[in-house]
């Protein structure tokens, strides 16, 4: 398969930071690696790959506000933690023989560079994948909301949301066999009955800008290859047509 043979040129692969503990806490090398592998495949296509990762393996910057931290403060420890996870990614994908690059919101010199619109499109254009780091650089944003954000800033033509289950569901999969899997959705039928895709600021910015996400299970090897290349799994998240 040759870079013609993609559906998209340049997308956005937004992951959680519990994707990289497995089953435990923190990060297992082994589910590092294997999605390295799997963005390094992508990328060898001719895919420019633009990655926002969560911090909910390190923590929860939403939970301990709850628990009574100053909610600015609580929300730049996760930021921070997003910045370990993408360093941890960048190791990963540079010795699977990627050219990556960190750019991080918050700026950190001595770990990585700063994040702006230009330096990340020209990384993304000579063929790295570029991890884009601490969110938004402000307190209550969500990574998802980075997500769309910076998918937007670098030009994607999609974000890849990947999840633990393969696709949105009108009820939890886990707790009711009858649950049923939705193909496409608008945006509007995500925002009116509060289906948990991304957070509502991130599908509305996605909504205001005719971006459209897919939300895919990312536990299945192989997963972002047919995503990239046109199969359809998963959700697809878009305007009414």
């Amino acid at each position: 398969m040759t870079g013609s043979a993609l559906r998209y040129q340049r997308v956005l692969l937004k992951l959680s930071g519990e994707a990289l503990a497995g089953d435990g806490y923190g990060i297992d090398g082994g589910v590092l690696q294997r999605i390295a592998e799997e963005i390094v495949e992508v990328a060898a296509l001719g895919l420019q790959v633009g990655v926002v990762i969560g911090a909910g393996n390190i923590f929860r910057g939403v939970s301990a506000a709850a628990e009574g931290m100053n909610r600015p403060m609580a929300d730049s420890m996760g930021m921070l933690g997003t910045v370990i996870n993408s360093l941890a990614m960048q190791d990963a994908l540079r010795r699977a023989g990627q050219k990556a690059r960190v750019l991080s919101a918050i700026s950190m010199q001595r770990v990585c560079d700063t994040y702006t619109q230009r330096r990340a499109v020209e990384h993304l254009s000579e063929g790295e994948v570029v991890l884009l780091a601490a969110g938004t650089g402000n307190p209550y944003f969500t990574t998802d909301t980075a997500a769309a954000l910076r998918a937007l800033e670098i030009g994607a033509e999609v974000v890849l949301k990947a999840t633990k289950v393969d696709g949105v569901y009108d009820k939890d999969p886990a707790k009711h066999d009858d649950a049923v899997r939705y193909e496409a959705l608008s945006y509007g039928k995500v925002l009116a009955d509060g289906l948990r895709v991304m957070d509502a600021t991130a599908v509305a910015l996605c909504q205001d800008n005719d971006l459209p996400i897919v939300v895919f299970n990312m536990n299945s090897r192989g997963n972002i290859r047919r995503v990239v290349s046109g199969e359809a799994i998963g959700t697809l998240v878009g305007a009414e047509r």
